[in-house]
């Protein structure tokens, strides 16, 4: 309707493979090639469900292929909301057990371990791929750059605590509303040092913030002796207060401090 060139789009083109090769497997179900080229354009149309399910069918068919598997183990955790633990990162290890040099499945090990704070195991996957990729290009340096920050976190101490909602203002929330839990410095810049993000039914949460969850270079919590640790019940899903959110904060403490009590029990004016 008025742009007659959208019918050649990529992404009209994209679509219409992807029908006409779902119409083909149906009729050849055991076409495990179909199945997974079926899986990547369900991932480059971000339908990861349905991505999912295809590399699913193309991993009963092909259970050696290494990178199918690591494409797998993608696919579900972008489906599971990029969550690596449980089966994303069983298919991860199969596939390095099978190609210990796949170049996917190494970043996504290193991805998981560096989620669980293994910070130790994350720099060793990652510095794997070093050889597997041209030493002078973006890759290298993006890789190394992953690297030295797990290295720099090694042996670094969290800042741990637990948040409660206030029982008197229960009925003010649902369950989806977003919590921001997050740490600034007590003498300087009010921008967050370390952000989680959380639901109201995940609370009470005991809660843990690093060095990793900064959102700025040069802002980490290990550079803020003191710090106060605030949670904030966002109704919008916003990182910025408004009327109407729910908030509370502790008192001043020490960044790697253990035991942090903070109650959401005020309303945002």
């Amino acid at each position: 309707v008025g742009n007659p060139g959208a019918i050649d789009s990529p992404a009209v083109q994209l679509q219409t493979m992807v029908e006409r090769l779902a119409a083909h497997l149906r009729e050849n179900p055991d076409d495990s090639a179909g199945w997974k080229l079926l899986g990547r354009a369900y991932a480059s149309l971000e339908r990861f469900p349905e991505a999912a399910d295809a590399y699913a069918k193309a991993a009963v068919r092909a259970p050696r292929d290494a990178q199918l598997l690591a494409d797998f183990a993608e696919a579900l955790a972008m489906a599971r909301g990029r969550r690596l633990e449980g089966e994303p990162e069983q298919l991860i290890a199969r596939a390095l057990e099978l190609e210990p040099q796949n170049l996917k499945a190494l970043a996504l090990a290193g991805t998981a371990a560096f989620a669980r704070k293994e910070y130790a195991a994350a720099a060793a996957h990652w510095e794997k791929m070093l050889p597997l990729v041209p030493a002078d290009s973006e890759d290298a340096r993006s890789i190394q750059a992953s690297v030295d920050e797990a290295r720099a976190l090694i042996g670094k101490k969290d800042l741990k605590g637990v948040v409660k909602l206030s029982p008197k203002l229960a009925g003010q929330v649902s369950p989806e509303d977003t919590v921001f839990i997050f740490a600034r410095a007590a003498d300087g810049p009010a921008m967050p040092l370390a952000v989680l993000r959380k639901q109201v039914r995940d609370l009470p949460l005991e809660f843990s913030l690093d060095d990793s969850m900064a959102m700025a270079p040069g802002m980490r919590l290990s550079g803020f002796p003191r710090v106060i640790v605030a949670a904030r019940v966002s109704k919008s899903g916003e990182a910025a207060p408004r009327p109407g959110d729910l908030q509370g904060s502790s008192a001043p403490v020490a960044n790697d401090a253990e035991g942090v009590n903070v109650v959401i029990d005020r309303v945002v004016p």
